[in-house]
């Protein structure tokens, strides 16, 4: 089974409407405001899964800074998952600074079946993944409904791209640490925590942490499935390709080339991600 873990759709009233949203906020501003960059449909994934033959794809929504815009893109989110059973899970946005409001969200997507929170971005969100004041009162209602929490990390050093941020390694530490009960994914291969588990202390803090590898092409040379797998083991790593960033096939050509162990290969390419969604 291969289940990527990392696609953004949106609906097709933002394609049309770019421009709106562009305005509204400005984390979407930031990612979407080239023509070049691809905003993708539900429609358009499910194209994308069957050529590539992808079986189940983590659908995110992303991290708007206004629980209102959360809202309303959680919406499409739950349709997307109604109309394609068995082919998308879906994850939603919740807005952590406003306390109750994000709560309520959480109980209404949980109630219409959405498996995880996500993506988190704590830069354009304007909160700090470590403060437990502040993810404390996410974190009980996402453990309390079996969620899991994917959150955007950048790498603190190297190239510069649009949205990178600075969720780096110590603000994901934090949270591991804050919250070790918390189901927590890292996307980008967590800007490189992974490397810290080497001290025996970061490696227990990260029991409960796991590391989707969107963008890898992007970022890292492809040596990095190798080290992470031999650091953390290679039921830590999900497949996830930021797909419209990155063609599906084009990603899964690739790490088939890399000549990974059989094991390790299907547990990263699925096995990893339906254990941790209880899908088996």
């Amino acid at each position: 089974m291969i289940i990527d873990f990392h696609t953004h759709v949106f609906s097709p009233r933002i394609a049309a409407r770019r421009e709106a949203y562009l305005r509204r906020d400005p984390g979407f501003a930031e990612l979407y405001s080239d023509p070049e960059a691809r905003i993708a449909t539900a429609e358009d994934l499910i194209v994308s899964m069957d050529e590539a033959g992808v079986d189940a794809s983590v659908i995110l929504n992303f991290g708007w800074s206004s629980q209102q815009l959360c809202r309303e893109t959680n919406d499409y989110i739950i349709d997307c998952v109604q109309r394609y059973p068995g082919r998308f899970i879906g994850f939603f946005a919740v807005q952590p600074r406003t306390g109750n409001e994000a709560i309520a969200e959480i109980e209404r997507c949980a109630a219409a079946g959405l498996r995880g929170i996500g993506e988190l971005r704590p830069d354009s969100q304007g909160f700090d993944l470590g403060d437990e004041a502040t993810m404390g009162p996410i974190v009980e209602p996402a453990k309390r409904h079996e969620l899991v929490l994917l959150t955007h990390a950048s790498e603190p050093v190297g190239h510069g791209y649009p949205g990178k941020g600075e969720v780096t390694v110590r603000s994901l530490y934090r949270f591991a640490t804050a919250f070790p009960e918390a189901r927590l994914v890292c996307a980008h291969w967590g800007g490189g925590l992974p490397f810290y588990a080497l001290m025996p202390e970061v490696a227990a803090a990260l029991r409960n942490t796991w590391f989707d590898t969107a963008a890898s092409l992007f970022l890292y040379k492809d040596d990095i499935f190798r080290h992470v797998s031999g650091i953390l083991g290679p039921d830590k790593i999900l497949l996830g390709t930021d797909y419209p960033l990155i063609d599906q096939e084009r990603f899964l050509r690739r790490i088939r080339a890399l000549g990974r162990p059989a094991a390790d290969e299907v547990m990263i390419l699925g096995g990893n991600a339906a254990e941790l969604l209880g899908l088996w």
